[in-house]
């Protein structure tokens, strides 16, 4: 009787520990995301006011290097298999930047007002949406299956409207599908997050598995946001 209390009271504190590490580990992945958006919000400001700026960048070839630089390092810098975490953060804080001045316009295109309200309005998907995928015991891996195609579509929408174009309802309906594909992405990568989790990885390959997650989860912020936004003012 007693050998079987002590395994139980030994298995609820493994548990324990295995819920507190949990915990922090994914309190490091949020906070590791707040700082990227607040790097990406900084500049983003800064960029805005500096007219010089604005035209070096956005009245030249430049603007392509701009806007293609973020994916460049989201898919060739950015390496958590084989890069240590002091590097991976290094990157993290570089997209936020590019991703920054690639925003800038939209103090320049959108009130501030406008602006606030999509983004509480995004801060409240996200938190739900992430909560979700945390607390819920089915399996989102198809959900996150059908969101990639999602976004791979709204990226070729994107690219056909950069060179040819679209109409204000097309550009409605690829609001919608990246808000819907962008928020199922939250759900399922936030699920991910937690599963991946395991304190016998160790600090290193934990950290580089929170700088990976919050990337994954402050891109899908950014894209709902931006989207969010175009839709909220279609006009």
């Amino acid at each position: 009787m007693q050998s079987n209390h002590f395994g139980t009271t030994q298995a609820a504190g493994s548990r324990a520990a295995f819920d507190q590490g949990l915990r922090t580990h994914m309190q490091s992945v949020y906070n590791r995301m707040a700082m990227g958006l607040v790097v990406t919000a900084l500049v983003a400001f800064f960029v805005s006011q500096s007219e010089p700026l604005l035209q070096l960048i956005f009245a030249t070839p430049l603007k392509w290097v701009v806007m293609l630089a973020p994916v460049g390092l989201v898919w060739f810098g950015f390496k958590p298999d084989r890069m240590p975490s002091n590097q991976l953060k290094i990157v993290f804080f570089a997209i936020s930047a590019l991703y920054g001045v690639s925003l800038s316009v939209i103090f320049l295109a959108f009130s501030g007002e406008s602006i606030a309200r999509a983004f509480f309005m995004t801060a409240a998907m996200f938190a739900g949406l992430s909560l979700f995928g945390y607390t819920t015991k089915k399996d989102l891996g198809p959900i996150g299956s059908f969101c990639v195609m999602g976004v791979i579509g709204v990226l070729l929408m994107g690219l056909f409207g950069i060179f040819f174009g679209y109409s204000t309802g097309m550009r409605a309906v690829v609001d919608i599908v990246a808000i819907l594909a962008f928020s199922g992405l939250t759900a399922w990568e936030t699920q991910a997050t937690k599963e991946q989790y395991n304190a016998s990885y160790g600090g290193e390959v934990n950290s580089r598995m929170a700088w990976s997650a919050a990337l994954s989860l402050y891109i899908n912020f950014v894209a709902i946001f931006v989207h969010l936004l175009s839709f909220l003012n279609r006009n």
